[in-house]
C-alpha cells in the first residue's frame, strides 16, 4: 500500500511539473526549448496577425531589406492572393555602406533581387540559424562581381552579412520554413540601401551608385503597384522587371535584352508613378537648394543647374554683365560693371527669385 502511494505521488509530480512546463510555455516562450531551434512553432502573436490578414503560416512569403533604416520585412500572401505585410524586424547590424557588393572580403552587405530556395536553409549555422541569400546572382556574375557565404543569421555580427540576433531570425526562419511545406518553391528578397521613395532618391542624386539604385527603384515600384514579388530577369548586364519576351526568347545576363512586352495596365500604372515620383524628386531637390543657398553652401548658378528650373533671373544675366560688346575689327572692349548691390537690393533679389521658383507653372 505504501509503495502504491509513493508511486501515485511520483506520477501526480511529474504531471504537476508537465503542466507547469505547459503554463510556463504558454506565459514566456518556456516551451521553446523542447523544440529544436530549426523546428521552433511560430509564434502565437504572428499565428494571430495572420489570420487577421487572411494568411496562413503555409502562405508564401517575401523579404524585403533595409540598410539606411535597419528593417527586414516579411510580407505574406493573403487569401486574396496580394502580399500584404506581417512583421518589421529590426536589423541588429550589417557591415559596410550603402551601396553593392563588388568583390570578395570587401565586407559588403548586397544589394539586389535574390531567390532563396530551401536548400539555402541552414539549421546548423555557427549564427543560430540562417539562410544564404545566393549572392552573387546572375545580375552580379554578369557584372564581375565576387563573394560568398552571404547570410541573414542569427547573431548580431557581420562582415557582409545580415545579423537579426537569435529571437529573430528564429521568427523569420519559421515563418520561411512552413511556406516550404505549403509548397512555396523559393521565395524573393528584395535588399535595398533605402526605401526607394523619391524623397530618398533625391537625397542621394550624387552617390556614384545613383544609377543602380534607379534600376532597383523600378522593381521596388512594380511590387508597390502589383503588391506581388516581381518576375525578375537579367540581360544586358541589367535587371528587367516583369517583361515577357517575344518569340519564346530567353533572357541572357550579359546579351542585348530581346523584344518584350509589359502588360498594358502595368505599364499605364508605372509610367504614371514615374512621373508622380519625377515631379516629388525636383521639389525636394529644390528645397534642398533653398536650404544650402541660406547655408552659404552654394549659389543661385549651382541651383539653377542642379533643379533645371532656372528662372529668368537666375538662368541669364543682364547683358551689361554677361558680355561685351566689340568692335568692327573684333577687338573685345570691356563694358563697365554696375555697382554692387546694397544689402537691401540683394535681400529683395533673392525674395524676387525664390517666388519665382516656387510659383506655380503656367
Amino acid at each position: 500500500m505504501i509503495g502504491k502511494t509513493k508511486g501515485w505521488r511520483l506520477t501526480a509530480a511529474m504531471g504537476l511539473l508537465a503542466l507547469a512546463l505547459f503554463a510556463g510555455g504558454c506565459q514566456d516562450g518556456g516551451m521553446i526549448s523542447l523544440f529544436p531551434k530549426a523546428e521552433t512553432p511560430i509564434s502565437q502573436k504572428l499565428v494571430k496577425k495572420m489570420k487577421a490578414k487572411g494568411m496562413t503560416a503555409a502562405s508564401p512569403i517575401m523579404i524585403r531589406i533595409f540598410k539606411e533604416e535597419s528593417e527586414l520585412e516579411v510580407w505574406k500572401q493573403t487569401d486574396k492572393g496580394e502580399y500584404d505585410l506581417l512583421e518589421t524586424y529590426q536589423i541588429c547590424k550589417w557591415s559596410g555602406k550603402l551601396g553593392p557588393k563588388f568583390k570578395e572580403g570587401d565586407r559588403q552587405a548586397p544589394e539586389g533581387f535574390y531567390t532563396i530556395n530551401p536548400y539555402q536553409m541552414n539549421p546548423k549555422s555557427d549564427y543560430y540559424l540562417s539562410f544564404n541569400i545566393g549572392f552573387p546572382n546572375s545580375y552580379d556574375r554578369a557584372n564581375g562581381r565576387t563573394g560568398s557565404n552571404l547570410m541573414v543569421h542569427g547573431a548580431c555580427s557581420s562582415a557582409g552579412c545580415y545579423s537579426m540576433t537569435d529571437e529573430r531570425i528564429g521568427e523569420i526562419y519559421s515563418l520561411a520554413r512552413e511556406a516550404f511545406k505549403g509548397g512555396q518553391k523559393s521565395f524573393q528578397v528584395q535588399a535595398f540601401p533605402f526605401r526607394m521613395t523619391p524623397e530618398n532618391m533625391a537625397l542621394h542624386k550624387d552617390d556614384p551608385n545613383f544609377e543602380f539604385w534607379k534600376m532597383l527603384k523600378e522593381g521596388s515600384d512594380h511590387f508597390a503597384i502589383t503588391h506581388h514579388p516581381p518576375k525578375v530577369d537579367v540581360c544586358d548586364r541589367q535587371y528587367v522587371f516583369n517583361r515577357i519576351a517575344e518569340d519564346e526568347k530567353d533572357f541572357k545576363p550579359t546579351r542585348a535584352c530581346p523584344e518584350t512586352t509589359t502588360p498594358d495596365s502595368l505599364a499605364l500604372a508605372y509610367s504614371q508613378k514615374v512621373t508622380k515620383d519625377e515631379e516629388v524628386f525636383e521639389e525636394v531637390l529644390k528645397k534642398k537648394a533653398i536650404r544650402d543657398l541660406f547655408a552659404g553652401k552654394t549659389s543661385v548658378a549651382n541651383i539653377s543647374q542642379d533643379t533645371n528650373t532656372a528662372p529668368a533671373a537666375a538662368a541669364a544675366q543682364p547683358a551689361e554683365e554677361s558680355a561685351a560688346t566689340t568692335t568692327n575689327a573684333g577687338e573685345a572692349v570691356p563694358v563697365p560693371q554696375p555697382s554692387p548691390l546694397s544689402a537691401e537690393a540683394a535681400s529683395a533679389k533673392k525674395k524676387n527669385w525664390l517666388q519665382r521658383l516656387f510659383s506655380p507653372k503656367g
